[in-house]
């Protein structure tokens, strides 16, 4: 059983309220109540099944079983509805029954009313619709946000259908007597078997590339699941997306649903209702037409009431004036003196500010601290090179004197009056003052005023004379 989503204007009052478990029911009530909740939830519902039991009273309606391998529910067929069949129903045949759940209160029982039936392999048409539908969904192919606007009041339709249905008529008749202003074209195509799916996709193609028309209507009567088929193609509802005038989908009656009506702009439940929706009522557009002029025309009235008395209370105020343009007159002079001194007192004001502010610029521009800066790094600059030539000059002398004092005492001005340093050489050289800091064979360094020597000791005389000594010593002693 497949049930199709809750009509929004669904009563939710008596499906959803919860009820008192408190309050003591009668059957009547009982039963209401729980038809309430049935036909709330199960709106319209698809039931695959085999038909047994099928009995039809002096009524015209049919009663019959709707069973599976596991259950079974009781089903009716109105009178007014078996129009619309394919064929007549019989006993096992296995078919997809498709309507509301209700219940016959009198005897509580709940029963499915069957509003159309499906034959031959039905079942497997509503699967392959339920695939078709969910892949297009998920492409995002029913976005609403891809729904095109319709005009309101639209000056040309074109009916994509059969010239030959009681559709085309019913719509043509409902438009034209709502609109008399709206054209309307027929553009013939099969609605129903192999080759009409493909005759649409053409006629859209061909619809747009004229350009001619501001909507579109798929126009079609009822019928079985096999007869609504060529609405569920897919290539069909690729080209209703892709057309760029709105298309309306008008297929069936309210209870049947297409791929068609899922891709188009808008869906109509009948072609009749498809006039209904796209046609404004030109009676009643007339009529609001009527009353939005009527009250235009009173506040028009009510406002030149309002200026009319206005222009008598000025005219009278006009009137008892005396001389009143001489005085006006009088008045302009006077404000045009006054306004004329202000002007020039103004412009002497700003071009005092003016004067004082270039004044208060120019002693604040850079060029004139960058020139008083400059005179002062000049100024700076003499009294540098003048403090440093003196100090150079004062060192200058001093310097010669101590050169003359270093060399009065130094050991140049001796060395050069012919004396000579002698010092030892060897690791640590050491000045030679006494002959016994040498010993004989020892190299020593003589500095001379200009150059140097490398001498060596023969003998030394300090020794010789301590070799005396310590003869005498010795002989003394003896």
């Amino acid at each position: 059983m497949i049930a199709e989503p809750p009509s929004p204007n669904a009563n939710t009052a008596t499906s959803g309220a919860p009820m008192d478990d408190r309050r003591i029911l009668t059957v009547t009530e009982l039963n209401s109540a729980i038809r309430g909740l049935l036909e709330g939830r199960f709106p319209f519902v698809s039931v695959a099944g085999e038909i047994s039991n099928l009995h039809k009273p002096y009524s015209g309606h049919l009663y019959f079983t709707l069973k599976d391998s596991g259950a079974q529910i009781k089903a009716v067929l109105f009178k007014m509805q078996q129009r619309y069949l394919a064929q007549i129903p019989k006993d096992g045949a296995h078919v997809v029954c498709r309507g509301r759940i209700s219940v016959y209160e009198p005897r509580g029982d709940f029963q499915l009313i069957v509003d159309t039936i499906d034959f031959h392999g039905a079942g497997v048409l509503q699967q392959a619709f339920e695939q078709l539908k969910k892949r297009l969904a998920n492409e995002g192919l029913f976005d609403e946000h891809l729904k095109r606007s319709l005009p309101p009041f639209p000056a040309h339709i074109t009916l994509v259908t059969s010239p030959q249905g009681a559709a085309v008529h019913d719509f043509i008749r409902i438009a034209s007597r709502r609109w008399p202003a709206l054209r309307i074209a027929v553009y013939p195509v099969a609605v129903q078997g192999e080759q009409a799916a493909t005759d649409m996709v053409a006629a859209l193609h061909h619809i747009n590339a004229l350009a001619t028309t501001e909507i579109i209507v798929l126009c079609r009567g009822g019928g079985s699941v096999e007869d609504l088929h060529a609405f569920n193609d897919e290539q069909l509802a690729r080209a209703i997306r892709a057309s760029t005038v709105p298309v309306v989908s008008a297929v069936g009656h309210e209870i049947d649903f297409t791929i068609a009506d899922f891709a188009a702009d808008l869906r109509a439940p009948t072609p009749s209702g498809a006039a209904e929706l796209l046609t404004p009522d030109s009676e009643a557009l007339l009529g609001t037409i009527g009353q939005i002029r009527a009250r235009l025309h009173r506040i028009q009235l009510t406002r030149i009431d309002r200026l009319q008395q206005r222009l008598r209370l000025a005219r009278q105020r006009l009137e008892t004036m005396p001389h009143p343009l001489d005085r006006l007159a009088l008045r302009i002079d006077h404000l045009a003196v006054r306004l004329e001194h202000a002007l020039h007192a103004a412009l002497n004001a700003r071009q005092r500010r003016l004067e004082r502010a270039a004044f208060a610029l120019e002693r604040r521009c850079p060029a004139h601290r960058v020139e008083l800066h400059g005179q002062r790094l000049n100024e700076l600059h003499t009294r540098l090179a003048q403090a440093a030539k003196s100090q150079l000059q004062a060192k200058e002398e001093q310097f010669g004197r101590m050169a003359s004092v270093l060399q009065a005492v130094g050991p140049l001005a001796t060395l050069a009056r012919g004396y000579a340093i002698v010092r030892t050489k060897g690791g640590r050289r050491r000045v030679v003052t006494q002959s016994n800091q040498v010993r004989a064979g020892e190299t020593v360094e003589v500095i001379l005023h200009k150059g140097l020597l490398l001498c060596r000791v023969e003998h030394s005389e300090q020794e010789e004379k301590q070799e005396g000594d310590n003869q005498s010593k010795t002989a003394s002693t003896s």
